[in-house]
């Protein structure tokens, strides 16, 4: 499909901060359909420059997050396949900093102590071509989508929070090329996203990475009277589940326990047999340590599924 003939979805009035059933939906779509959404960056473009600093220029909420869009002919018991087909940065920077009281490394809210908070800083990088360049740091651009989720039945969740809808996970497997599988809970699924990033380390240590606003163009296909629990990803290479959850064993227990029960499912496994054969072959990686819960990704790569 050419670019233009691709219709184009942009926040109309203010950006949501949080993810739930009680929001107007911005656009409506067919299942099949393929649709370009603008996102903002996490801060909603407050941060512009080294000199800024963080505790004076970001507001009370972060993330902001392009939707709801509602699905049509999606109902709870089903599910949305979402495949993302492209992340185009629409600016040719990006920036990361240190917030007080957030991090994988510092006294926070959740984690508390009597620390100091760590010091206001910006990293303002520049994207050129296949890498982001500070000074002389090249950073390989890998980009991905930092928060996608649907609607839970109920709750307003902040789009901070990585659950079991999807949100903030921080996963770098939800990037151009895979399809994110979400659960439908409420009528049209109402699906939201934002916080694209350029790249991120595994852990995303800080709890910034680079950030930047994009064009996120996906398709969205619906899957009639498949329920499933928590989010999942599907690459050319891999099979992933996505458990978020504190403390972070749990969260690992939830992703390897949803990757047991689908290969039991659709793979021809005996549940126990599934469950002897990713402790020889399943793989585990940390989305998120930062977030109000963290988010893990089990994963088998499909070679052992055939």
């Amino acid at each position: 499909m050419q670019r233009e003939q691709i219709r184009e979805i942009h926040q109309e009035g203010a950006y949501h901060f949080t993810m739930g059933p009680y929001h107007e939906p911005v656009a409506r779509v067919e299942s099949g359909e393929t649709v370009a959404i603008y996102t903002e960056d996490a801060f909603g473009g407050s941060i512009t420059s080294e000199e800024d600093r963080p505790s004076e220029a970001l507001g009370p909420y972060l993330n902001p997050q392009t939707g709801p869009i509602y699905v049509e002919g999606a109902e709870p018991g089903d599910t949305l396949a979402v495949r993302i087909e492209d992340v185009e940065f629409t600016r040719d920077w990006a920036v990361s900093c240190l917030v007080p009281y957030f991090g994988g490394l510092t006294s926070t809210p959740l984690t508390t102590t009597l620390h100091d908070p760590l010091p206001d800083r910006v990293w303002k990088y520049r994207i050129e071509g296949d890498v982001a360049r500070r000074g002389d740091w090249e950073i390989p651009v890998r980009p991905f989508v930092g928060t996608i989720g649907t609607s839970p039945a109920i709750e307003a969740i902040s789009a901070l929070s990585p659950g079991d809808h999807g949100g903030n996970m921080d996963v770098p497997d939800t990037c151009v090329g895979n399809t994110v599988y979400l659960p439908v809970r409420v009528e049209g699924g109402l699906f939201f996203t934002g916080d694209c990033h350029v790249a991120q380390g595994q852990g995303e240590l800080c709890g910034v990475a680079l950030e930047v606003s994009a064009r996120v163009t996906v398709t969205f296909e619906l899957v009639k009277n498949r329920e499933i629990a928590w989010p999942r990803i599907e690459s050319e290479e891999h099979i992933m589940t996505v458990g978020s959850a504190r403390p972070m064993e749990d969260a690992a227990r939830i992703a390897y326990s949803e990757l047991v029960k689908w290969l039991s499912a659709d793979y021809g496994f005996e549940l126990f047999d599934a469950y002897q054969f990713l402790t020889q072959v399943g793989e585990l990686y940390v989305g998120n340590m930062v977030d109000t819960t963290y988010s893990l990704v089990a994963r088998c790569q499909k070679r052992y599924l055939a």
